[in-house]
């Protein structure tokens, strides 16, 4: 058996592990490396691995640094199944397709750059298209069977896949590999994005079984999470503040969990009398828009409160001046509301999307606030404006910050240090245990905490490989 990592070794982006077992090769995730120009130029670099040699793609859930390249992976050759839950079969396929556009309009944008500039005599570097919307319509095709939690799923004669309930967003899972050889069974356990516990409208995260061999996400393996209860009463009084200073608040949003979140605090919020009745809440978002829809349709996901909402038909992503805006005239027209809002846009390391465009025409009003709510890795816009950056450049334009600035950690969708440690200990006292996903720093934490408890612990390189 022979384990490689080609992907978030070290990092906390482009997921994507290799494991070869019994004659079949079997590929956990096949995500996106994102942040800054050395990061994205590693999606169109080998894979390391041929594609084509893959018998099956085991996928964790549809967050764009899990699923990004699976696009790539079929236009380079893979015809082999991918197996995901039915929630995230759905949420991939939407992530995917707005990934191919904006993959289409970059390289549209540099064909007029590279136009504009050879008329004046000069040459500019061309890059090709990663992949378009067609290739994500191909990849769709490999999407076989849908997994269903907690029941096994046969890959050959020798080897069997559970999915297990990760408790990070819709459809996510934990991924148990059985492989028998000879009389011995070994037991592989890849953790996906673990969730962060009590948080609203999907369940906890399901504790693991034993494992031999336990390949383990560190995100946030140096730090604990205020309670969710302490960061919903910060959100709320942030934006009472910005619209007792007369501003609105803009919320970098990822379209997948965070949006339909939000949501559900804000029509508590308003029901239990902590924001005003006559605020407006704008999302501003065709993707998280779709995604809250696909969320609506799978209540088999929801825990106990959200599923109650759902049977007693109320829907908790809804409430008083709500607005969709799909269009882009309707989203430029936001820009005439100078206060009283709250404005989702995404995307959530303000990496591109709508909120960019917000971001350029009110991160210099200073009775205007961002919140960020969600994790930022290191080069994007969302991670310069957090560590304090009095300036950014958005489209290629200087932009001062003068808006107010709101960190807030408790709606991560990721375990903390205590949660990982919890989930690791229910696997019992594993051979080996492969920290990824996550900075240096984090990786280093929950290695000294692991090892402390005489675990072997390994950090793996991108493409570094074990045999077992």
């Amino acid at each position: 058996m022979k384990i490689s990592f080609h992907g978030a070794a070290r990092d906390v982006t482009g997921s994507c592990y290799l494991l070869e077992a019994n004659g079949i090769k079997i590929l956990i995730d096949c995500g996106m490396f994102q942040g800054g120009y050395e990061l994205s130029e590693e999606n169109s670099r080998p894979f390391g691995f041929k594609p084509r040699e893959i018998n099956c793609l085991l996928l964790t859930h549809a967050h764009l640094d899990h699923c990004g390249r699976i696009p790539l992976l079929v236009k380079r050759g893979f015809r082999g199944e991918i197996i995901t839950t039915a929630a995230s079969r759905e949420l991939a396929k939407l992530v995917m397709l707005d990934s191919a556009h904006v993959h289409e309009d970059e390289v549209s944008r540099r064909m007029k750059y590279r136009k504009r500039h050879s008329r004046k005599g000069q040459k500019s570097k061309e890059r090709s298209l990663l992949y378009g919307t067609l290739d994500v319509f191909n990849s769709m095709d490999y999407f076989g069977r849908n997994a269903i939690y907690n029941k096994p799923l046969k890959l050959s004669r020798d080897v069997s896949v559970t999915f297990i309930d990760a408790g990070h967003i819709l459809g996510s899972a934990s991924i148990l590999l059985e492989i028998k050889e000879g009389k011995n069974l070994k037991r592989v356990l890849f953790s996906g994005d673990i969730g962060n516990n009590n948080k609203p409208i999907i369940r906890d995260p399901v504790q693991p079984p034993l494992a031999d061999v336990v390949v383990m996400e560190t995100t946030y393996g140096d730090r604990s999470h205020k309670t969710i209860e302490k960061s919903v009463d910060e959100l709320y009084a942030a934006i009472n503040d910005t619209f007792n200073r007369g501003g609105n608040v803009y919320i970098p949003t990822f379209a997948l969990e965070r949006a339909q979140e939000l949501l559900f605090y804000f029509r508590l919020g308003l029901e239990q009398g902590k924001l005003p009745r006559h605020m407006q809440v704008f999302l501003d978002s065709p993707m998280a828009i779709s995604a809250t829809e696909i969320f609506k349709r799978h209540p088999i996901c929801y825990d106990a409160e959200s599923l109650k909402l759902f049977k007693a038909n109320i829907d908790p992503f809804d409430f008083p001046n709500l607005h969709f805006t799909q269009d882009p005239s309707s989203s430029i027209a936001i820009n005439n509301v100078k206060s009283g809002a709250i404005i989702m846009a995404g995307s959530g390391m303000c990496t591109g999307g709508r909120i960019c465009h917000h971001l350029k025409h009110n991160l210099w009003r200073e009775n205007c606030s961002v919140i960020f709510v969600s994790f930022a890795t290191e080069g994007t816009i969302a991670r310069k404006i957090i560590d304090g950056a009095k300036m950014v450049y958005i489209f290629g334009e200087q932009i001062d910050v003068r808006a107010k600035v709101y960190t807030i950690n408790g709606f991560s969708a990721h375990a903390d240090k205590n949660e990982l440690l919890k989930w690791h200990k229910s696997t019992g006292s594993p051979d080996i245990t492969f920290l990824i996903h996550g900075s240096p720093d984090a990786m280093a934490s929950m290695a000294g905490e692991l090892r402390g408890k005489k675990e072997h612990t390994e950090m793996p390189k991108l493409h570094q490989e074990y045999k077992f």
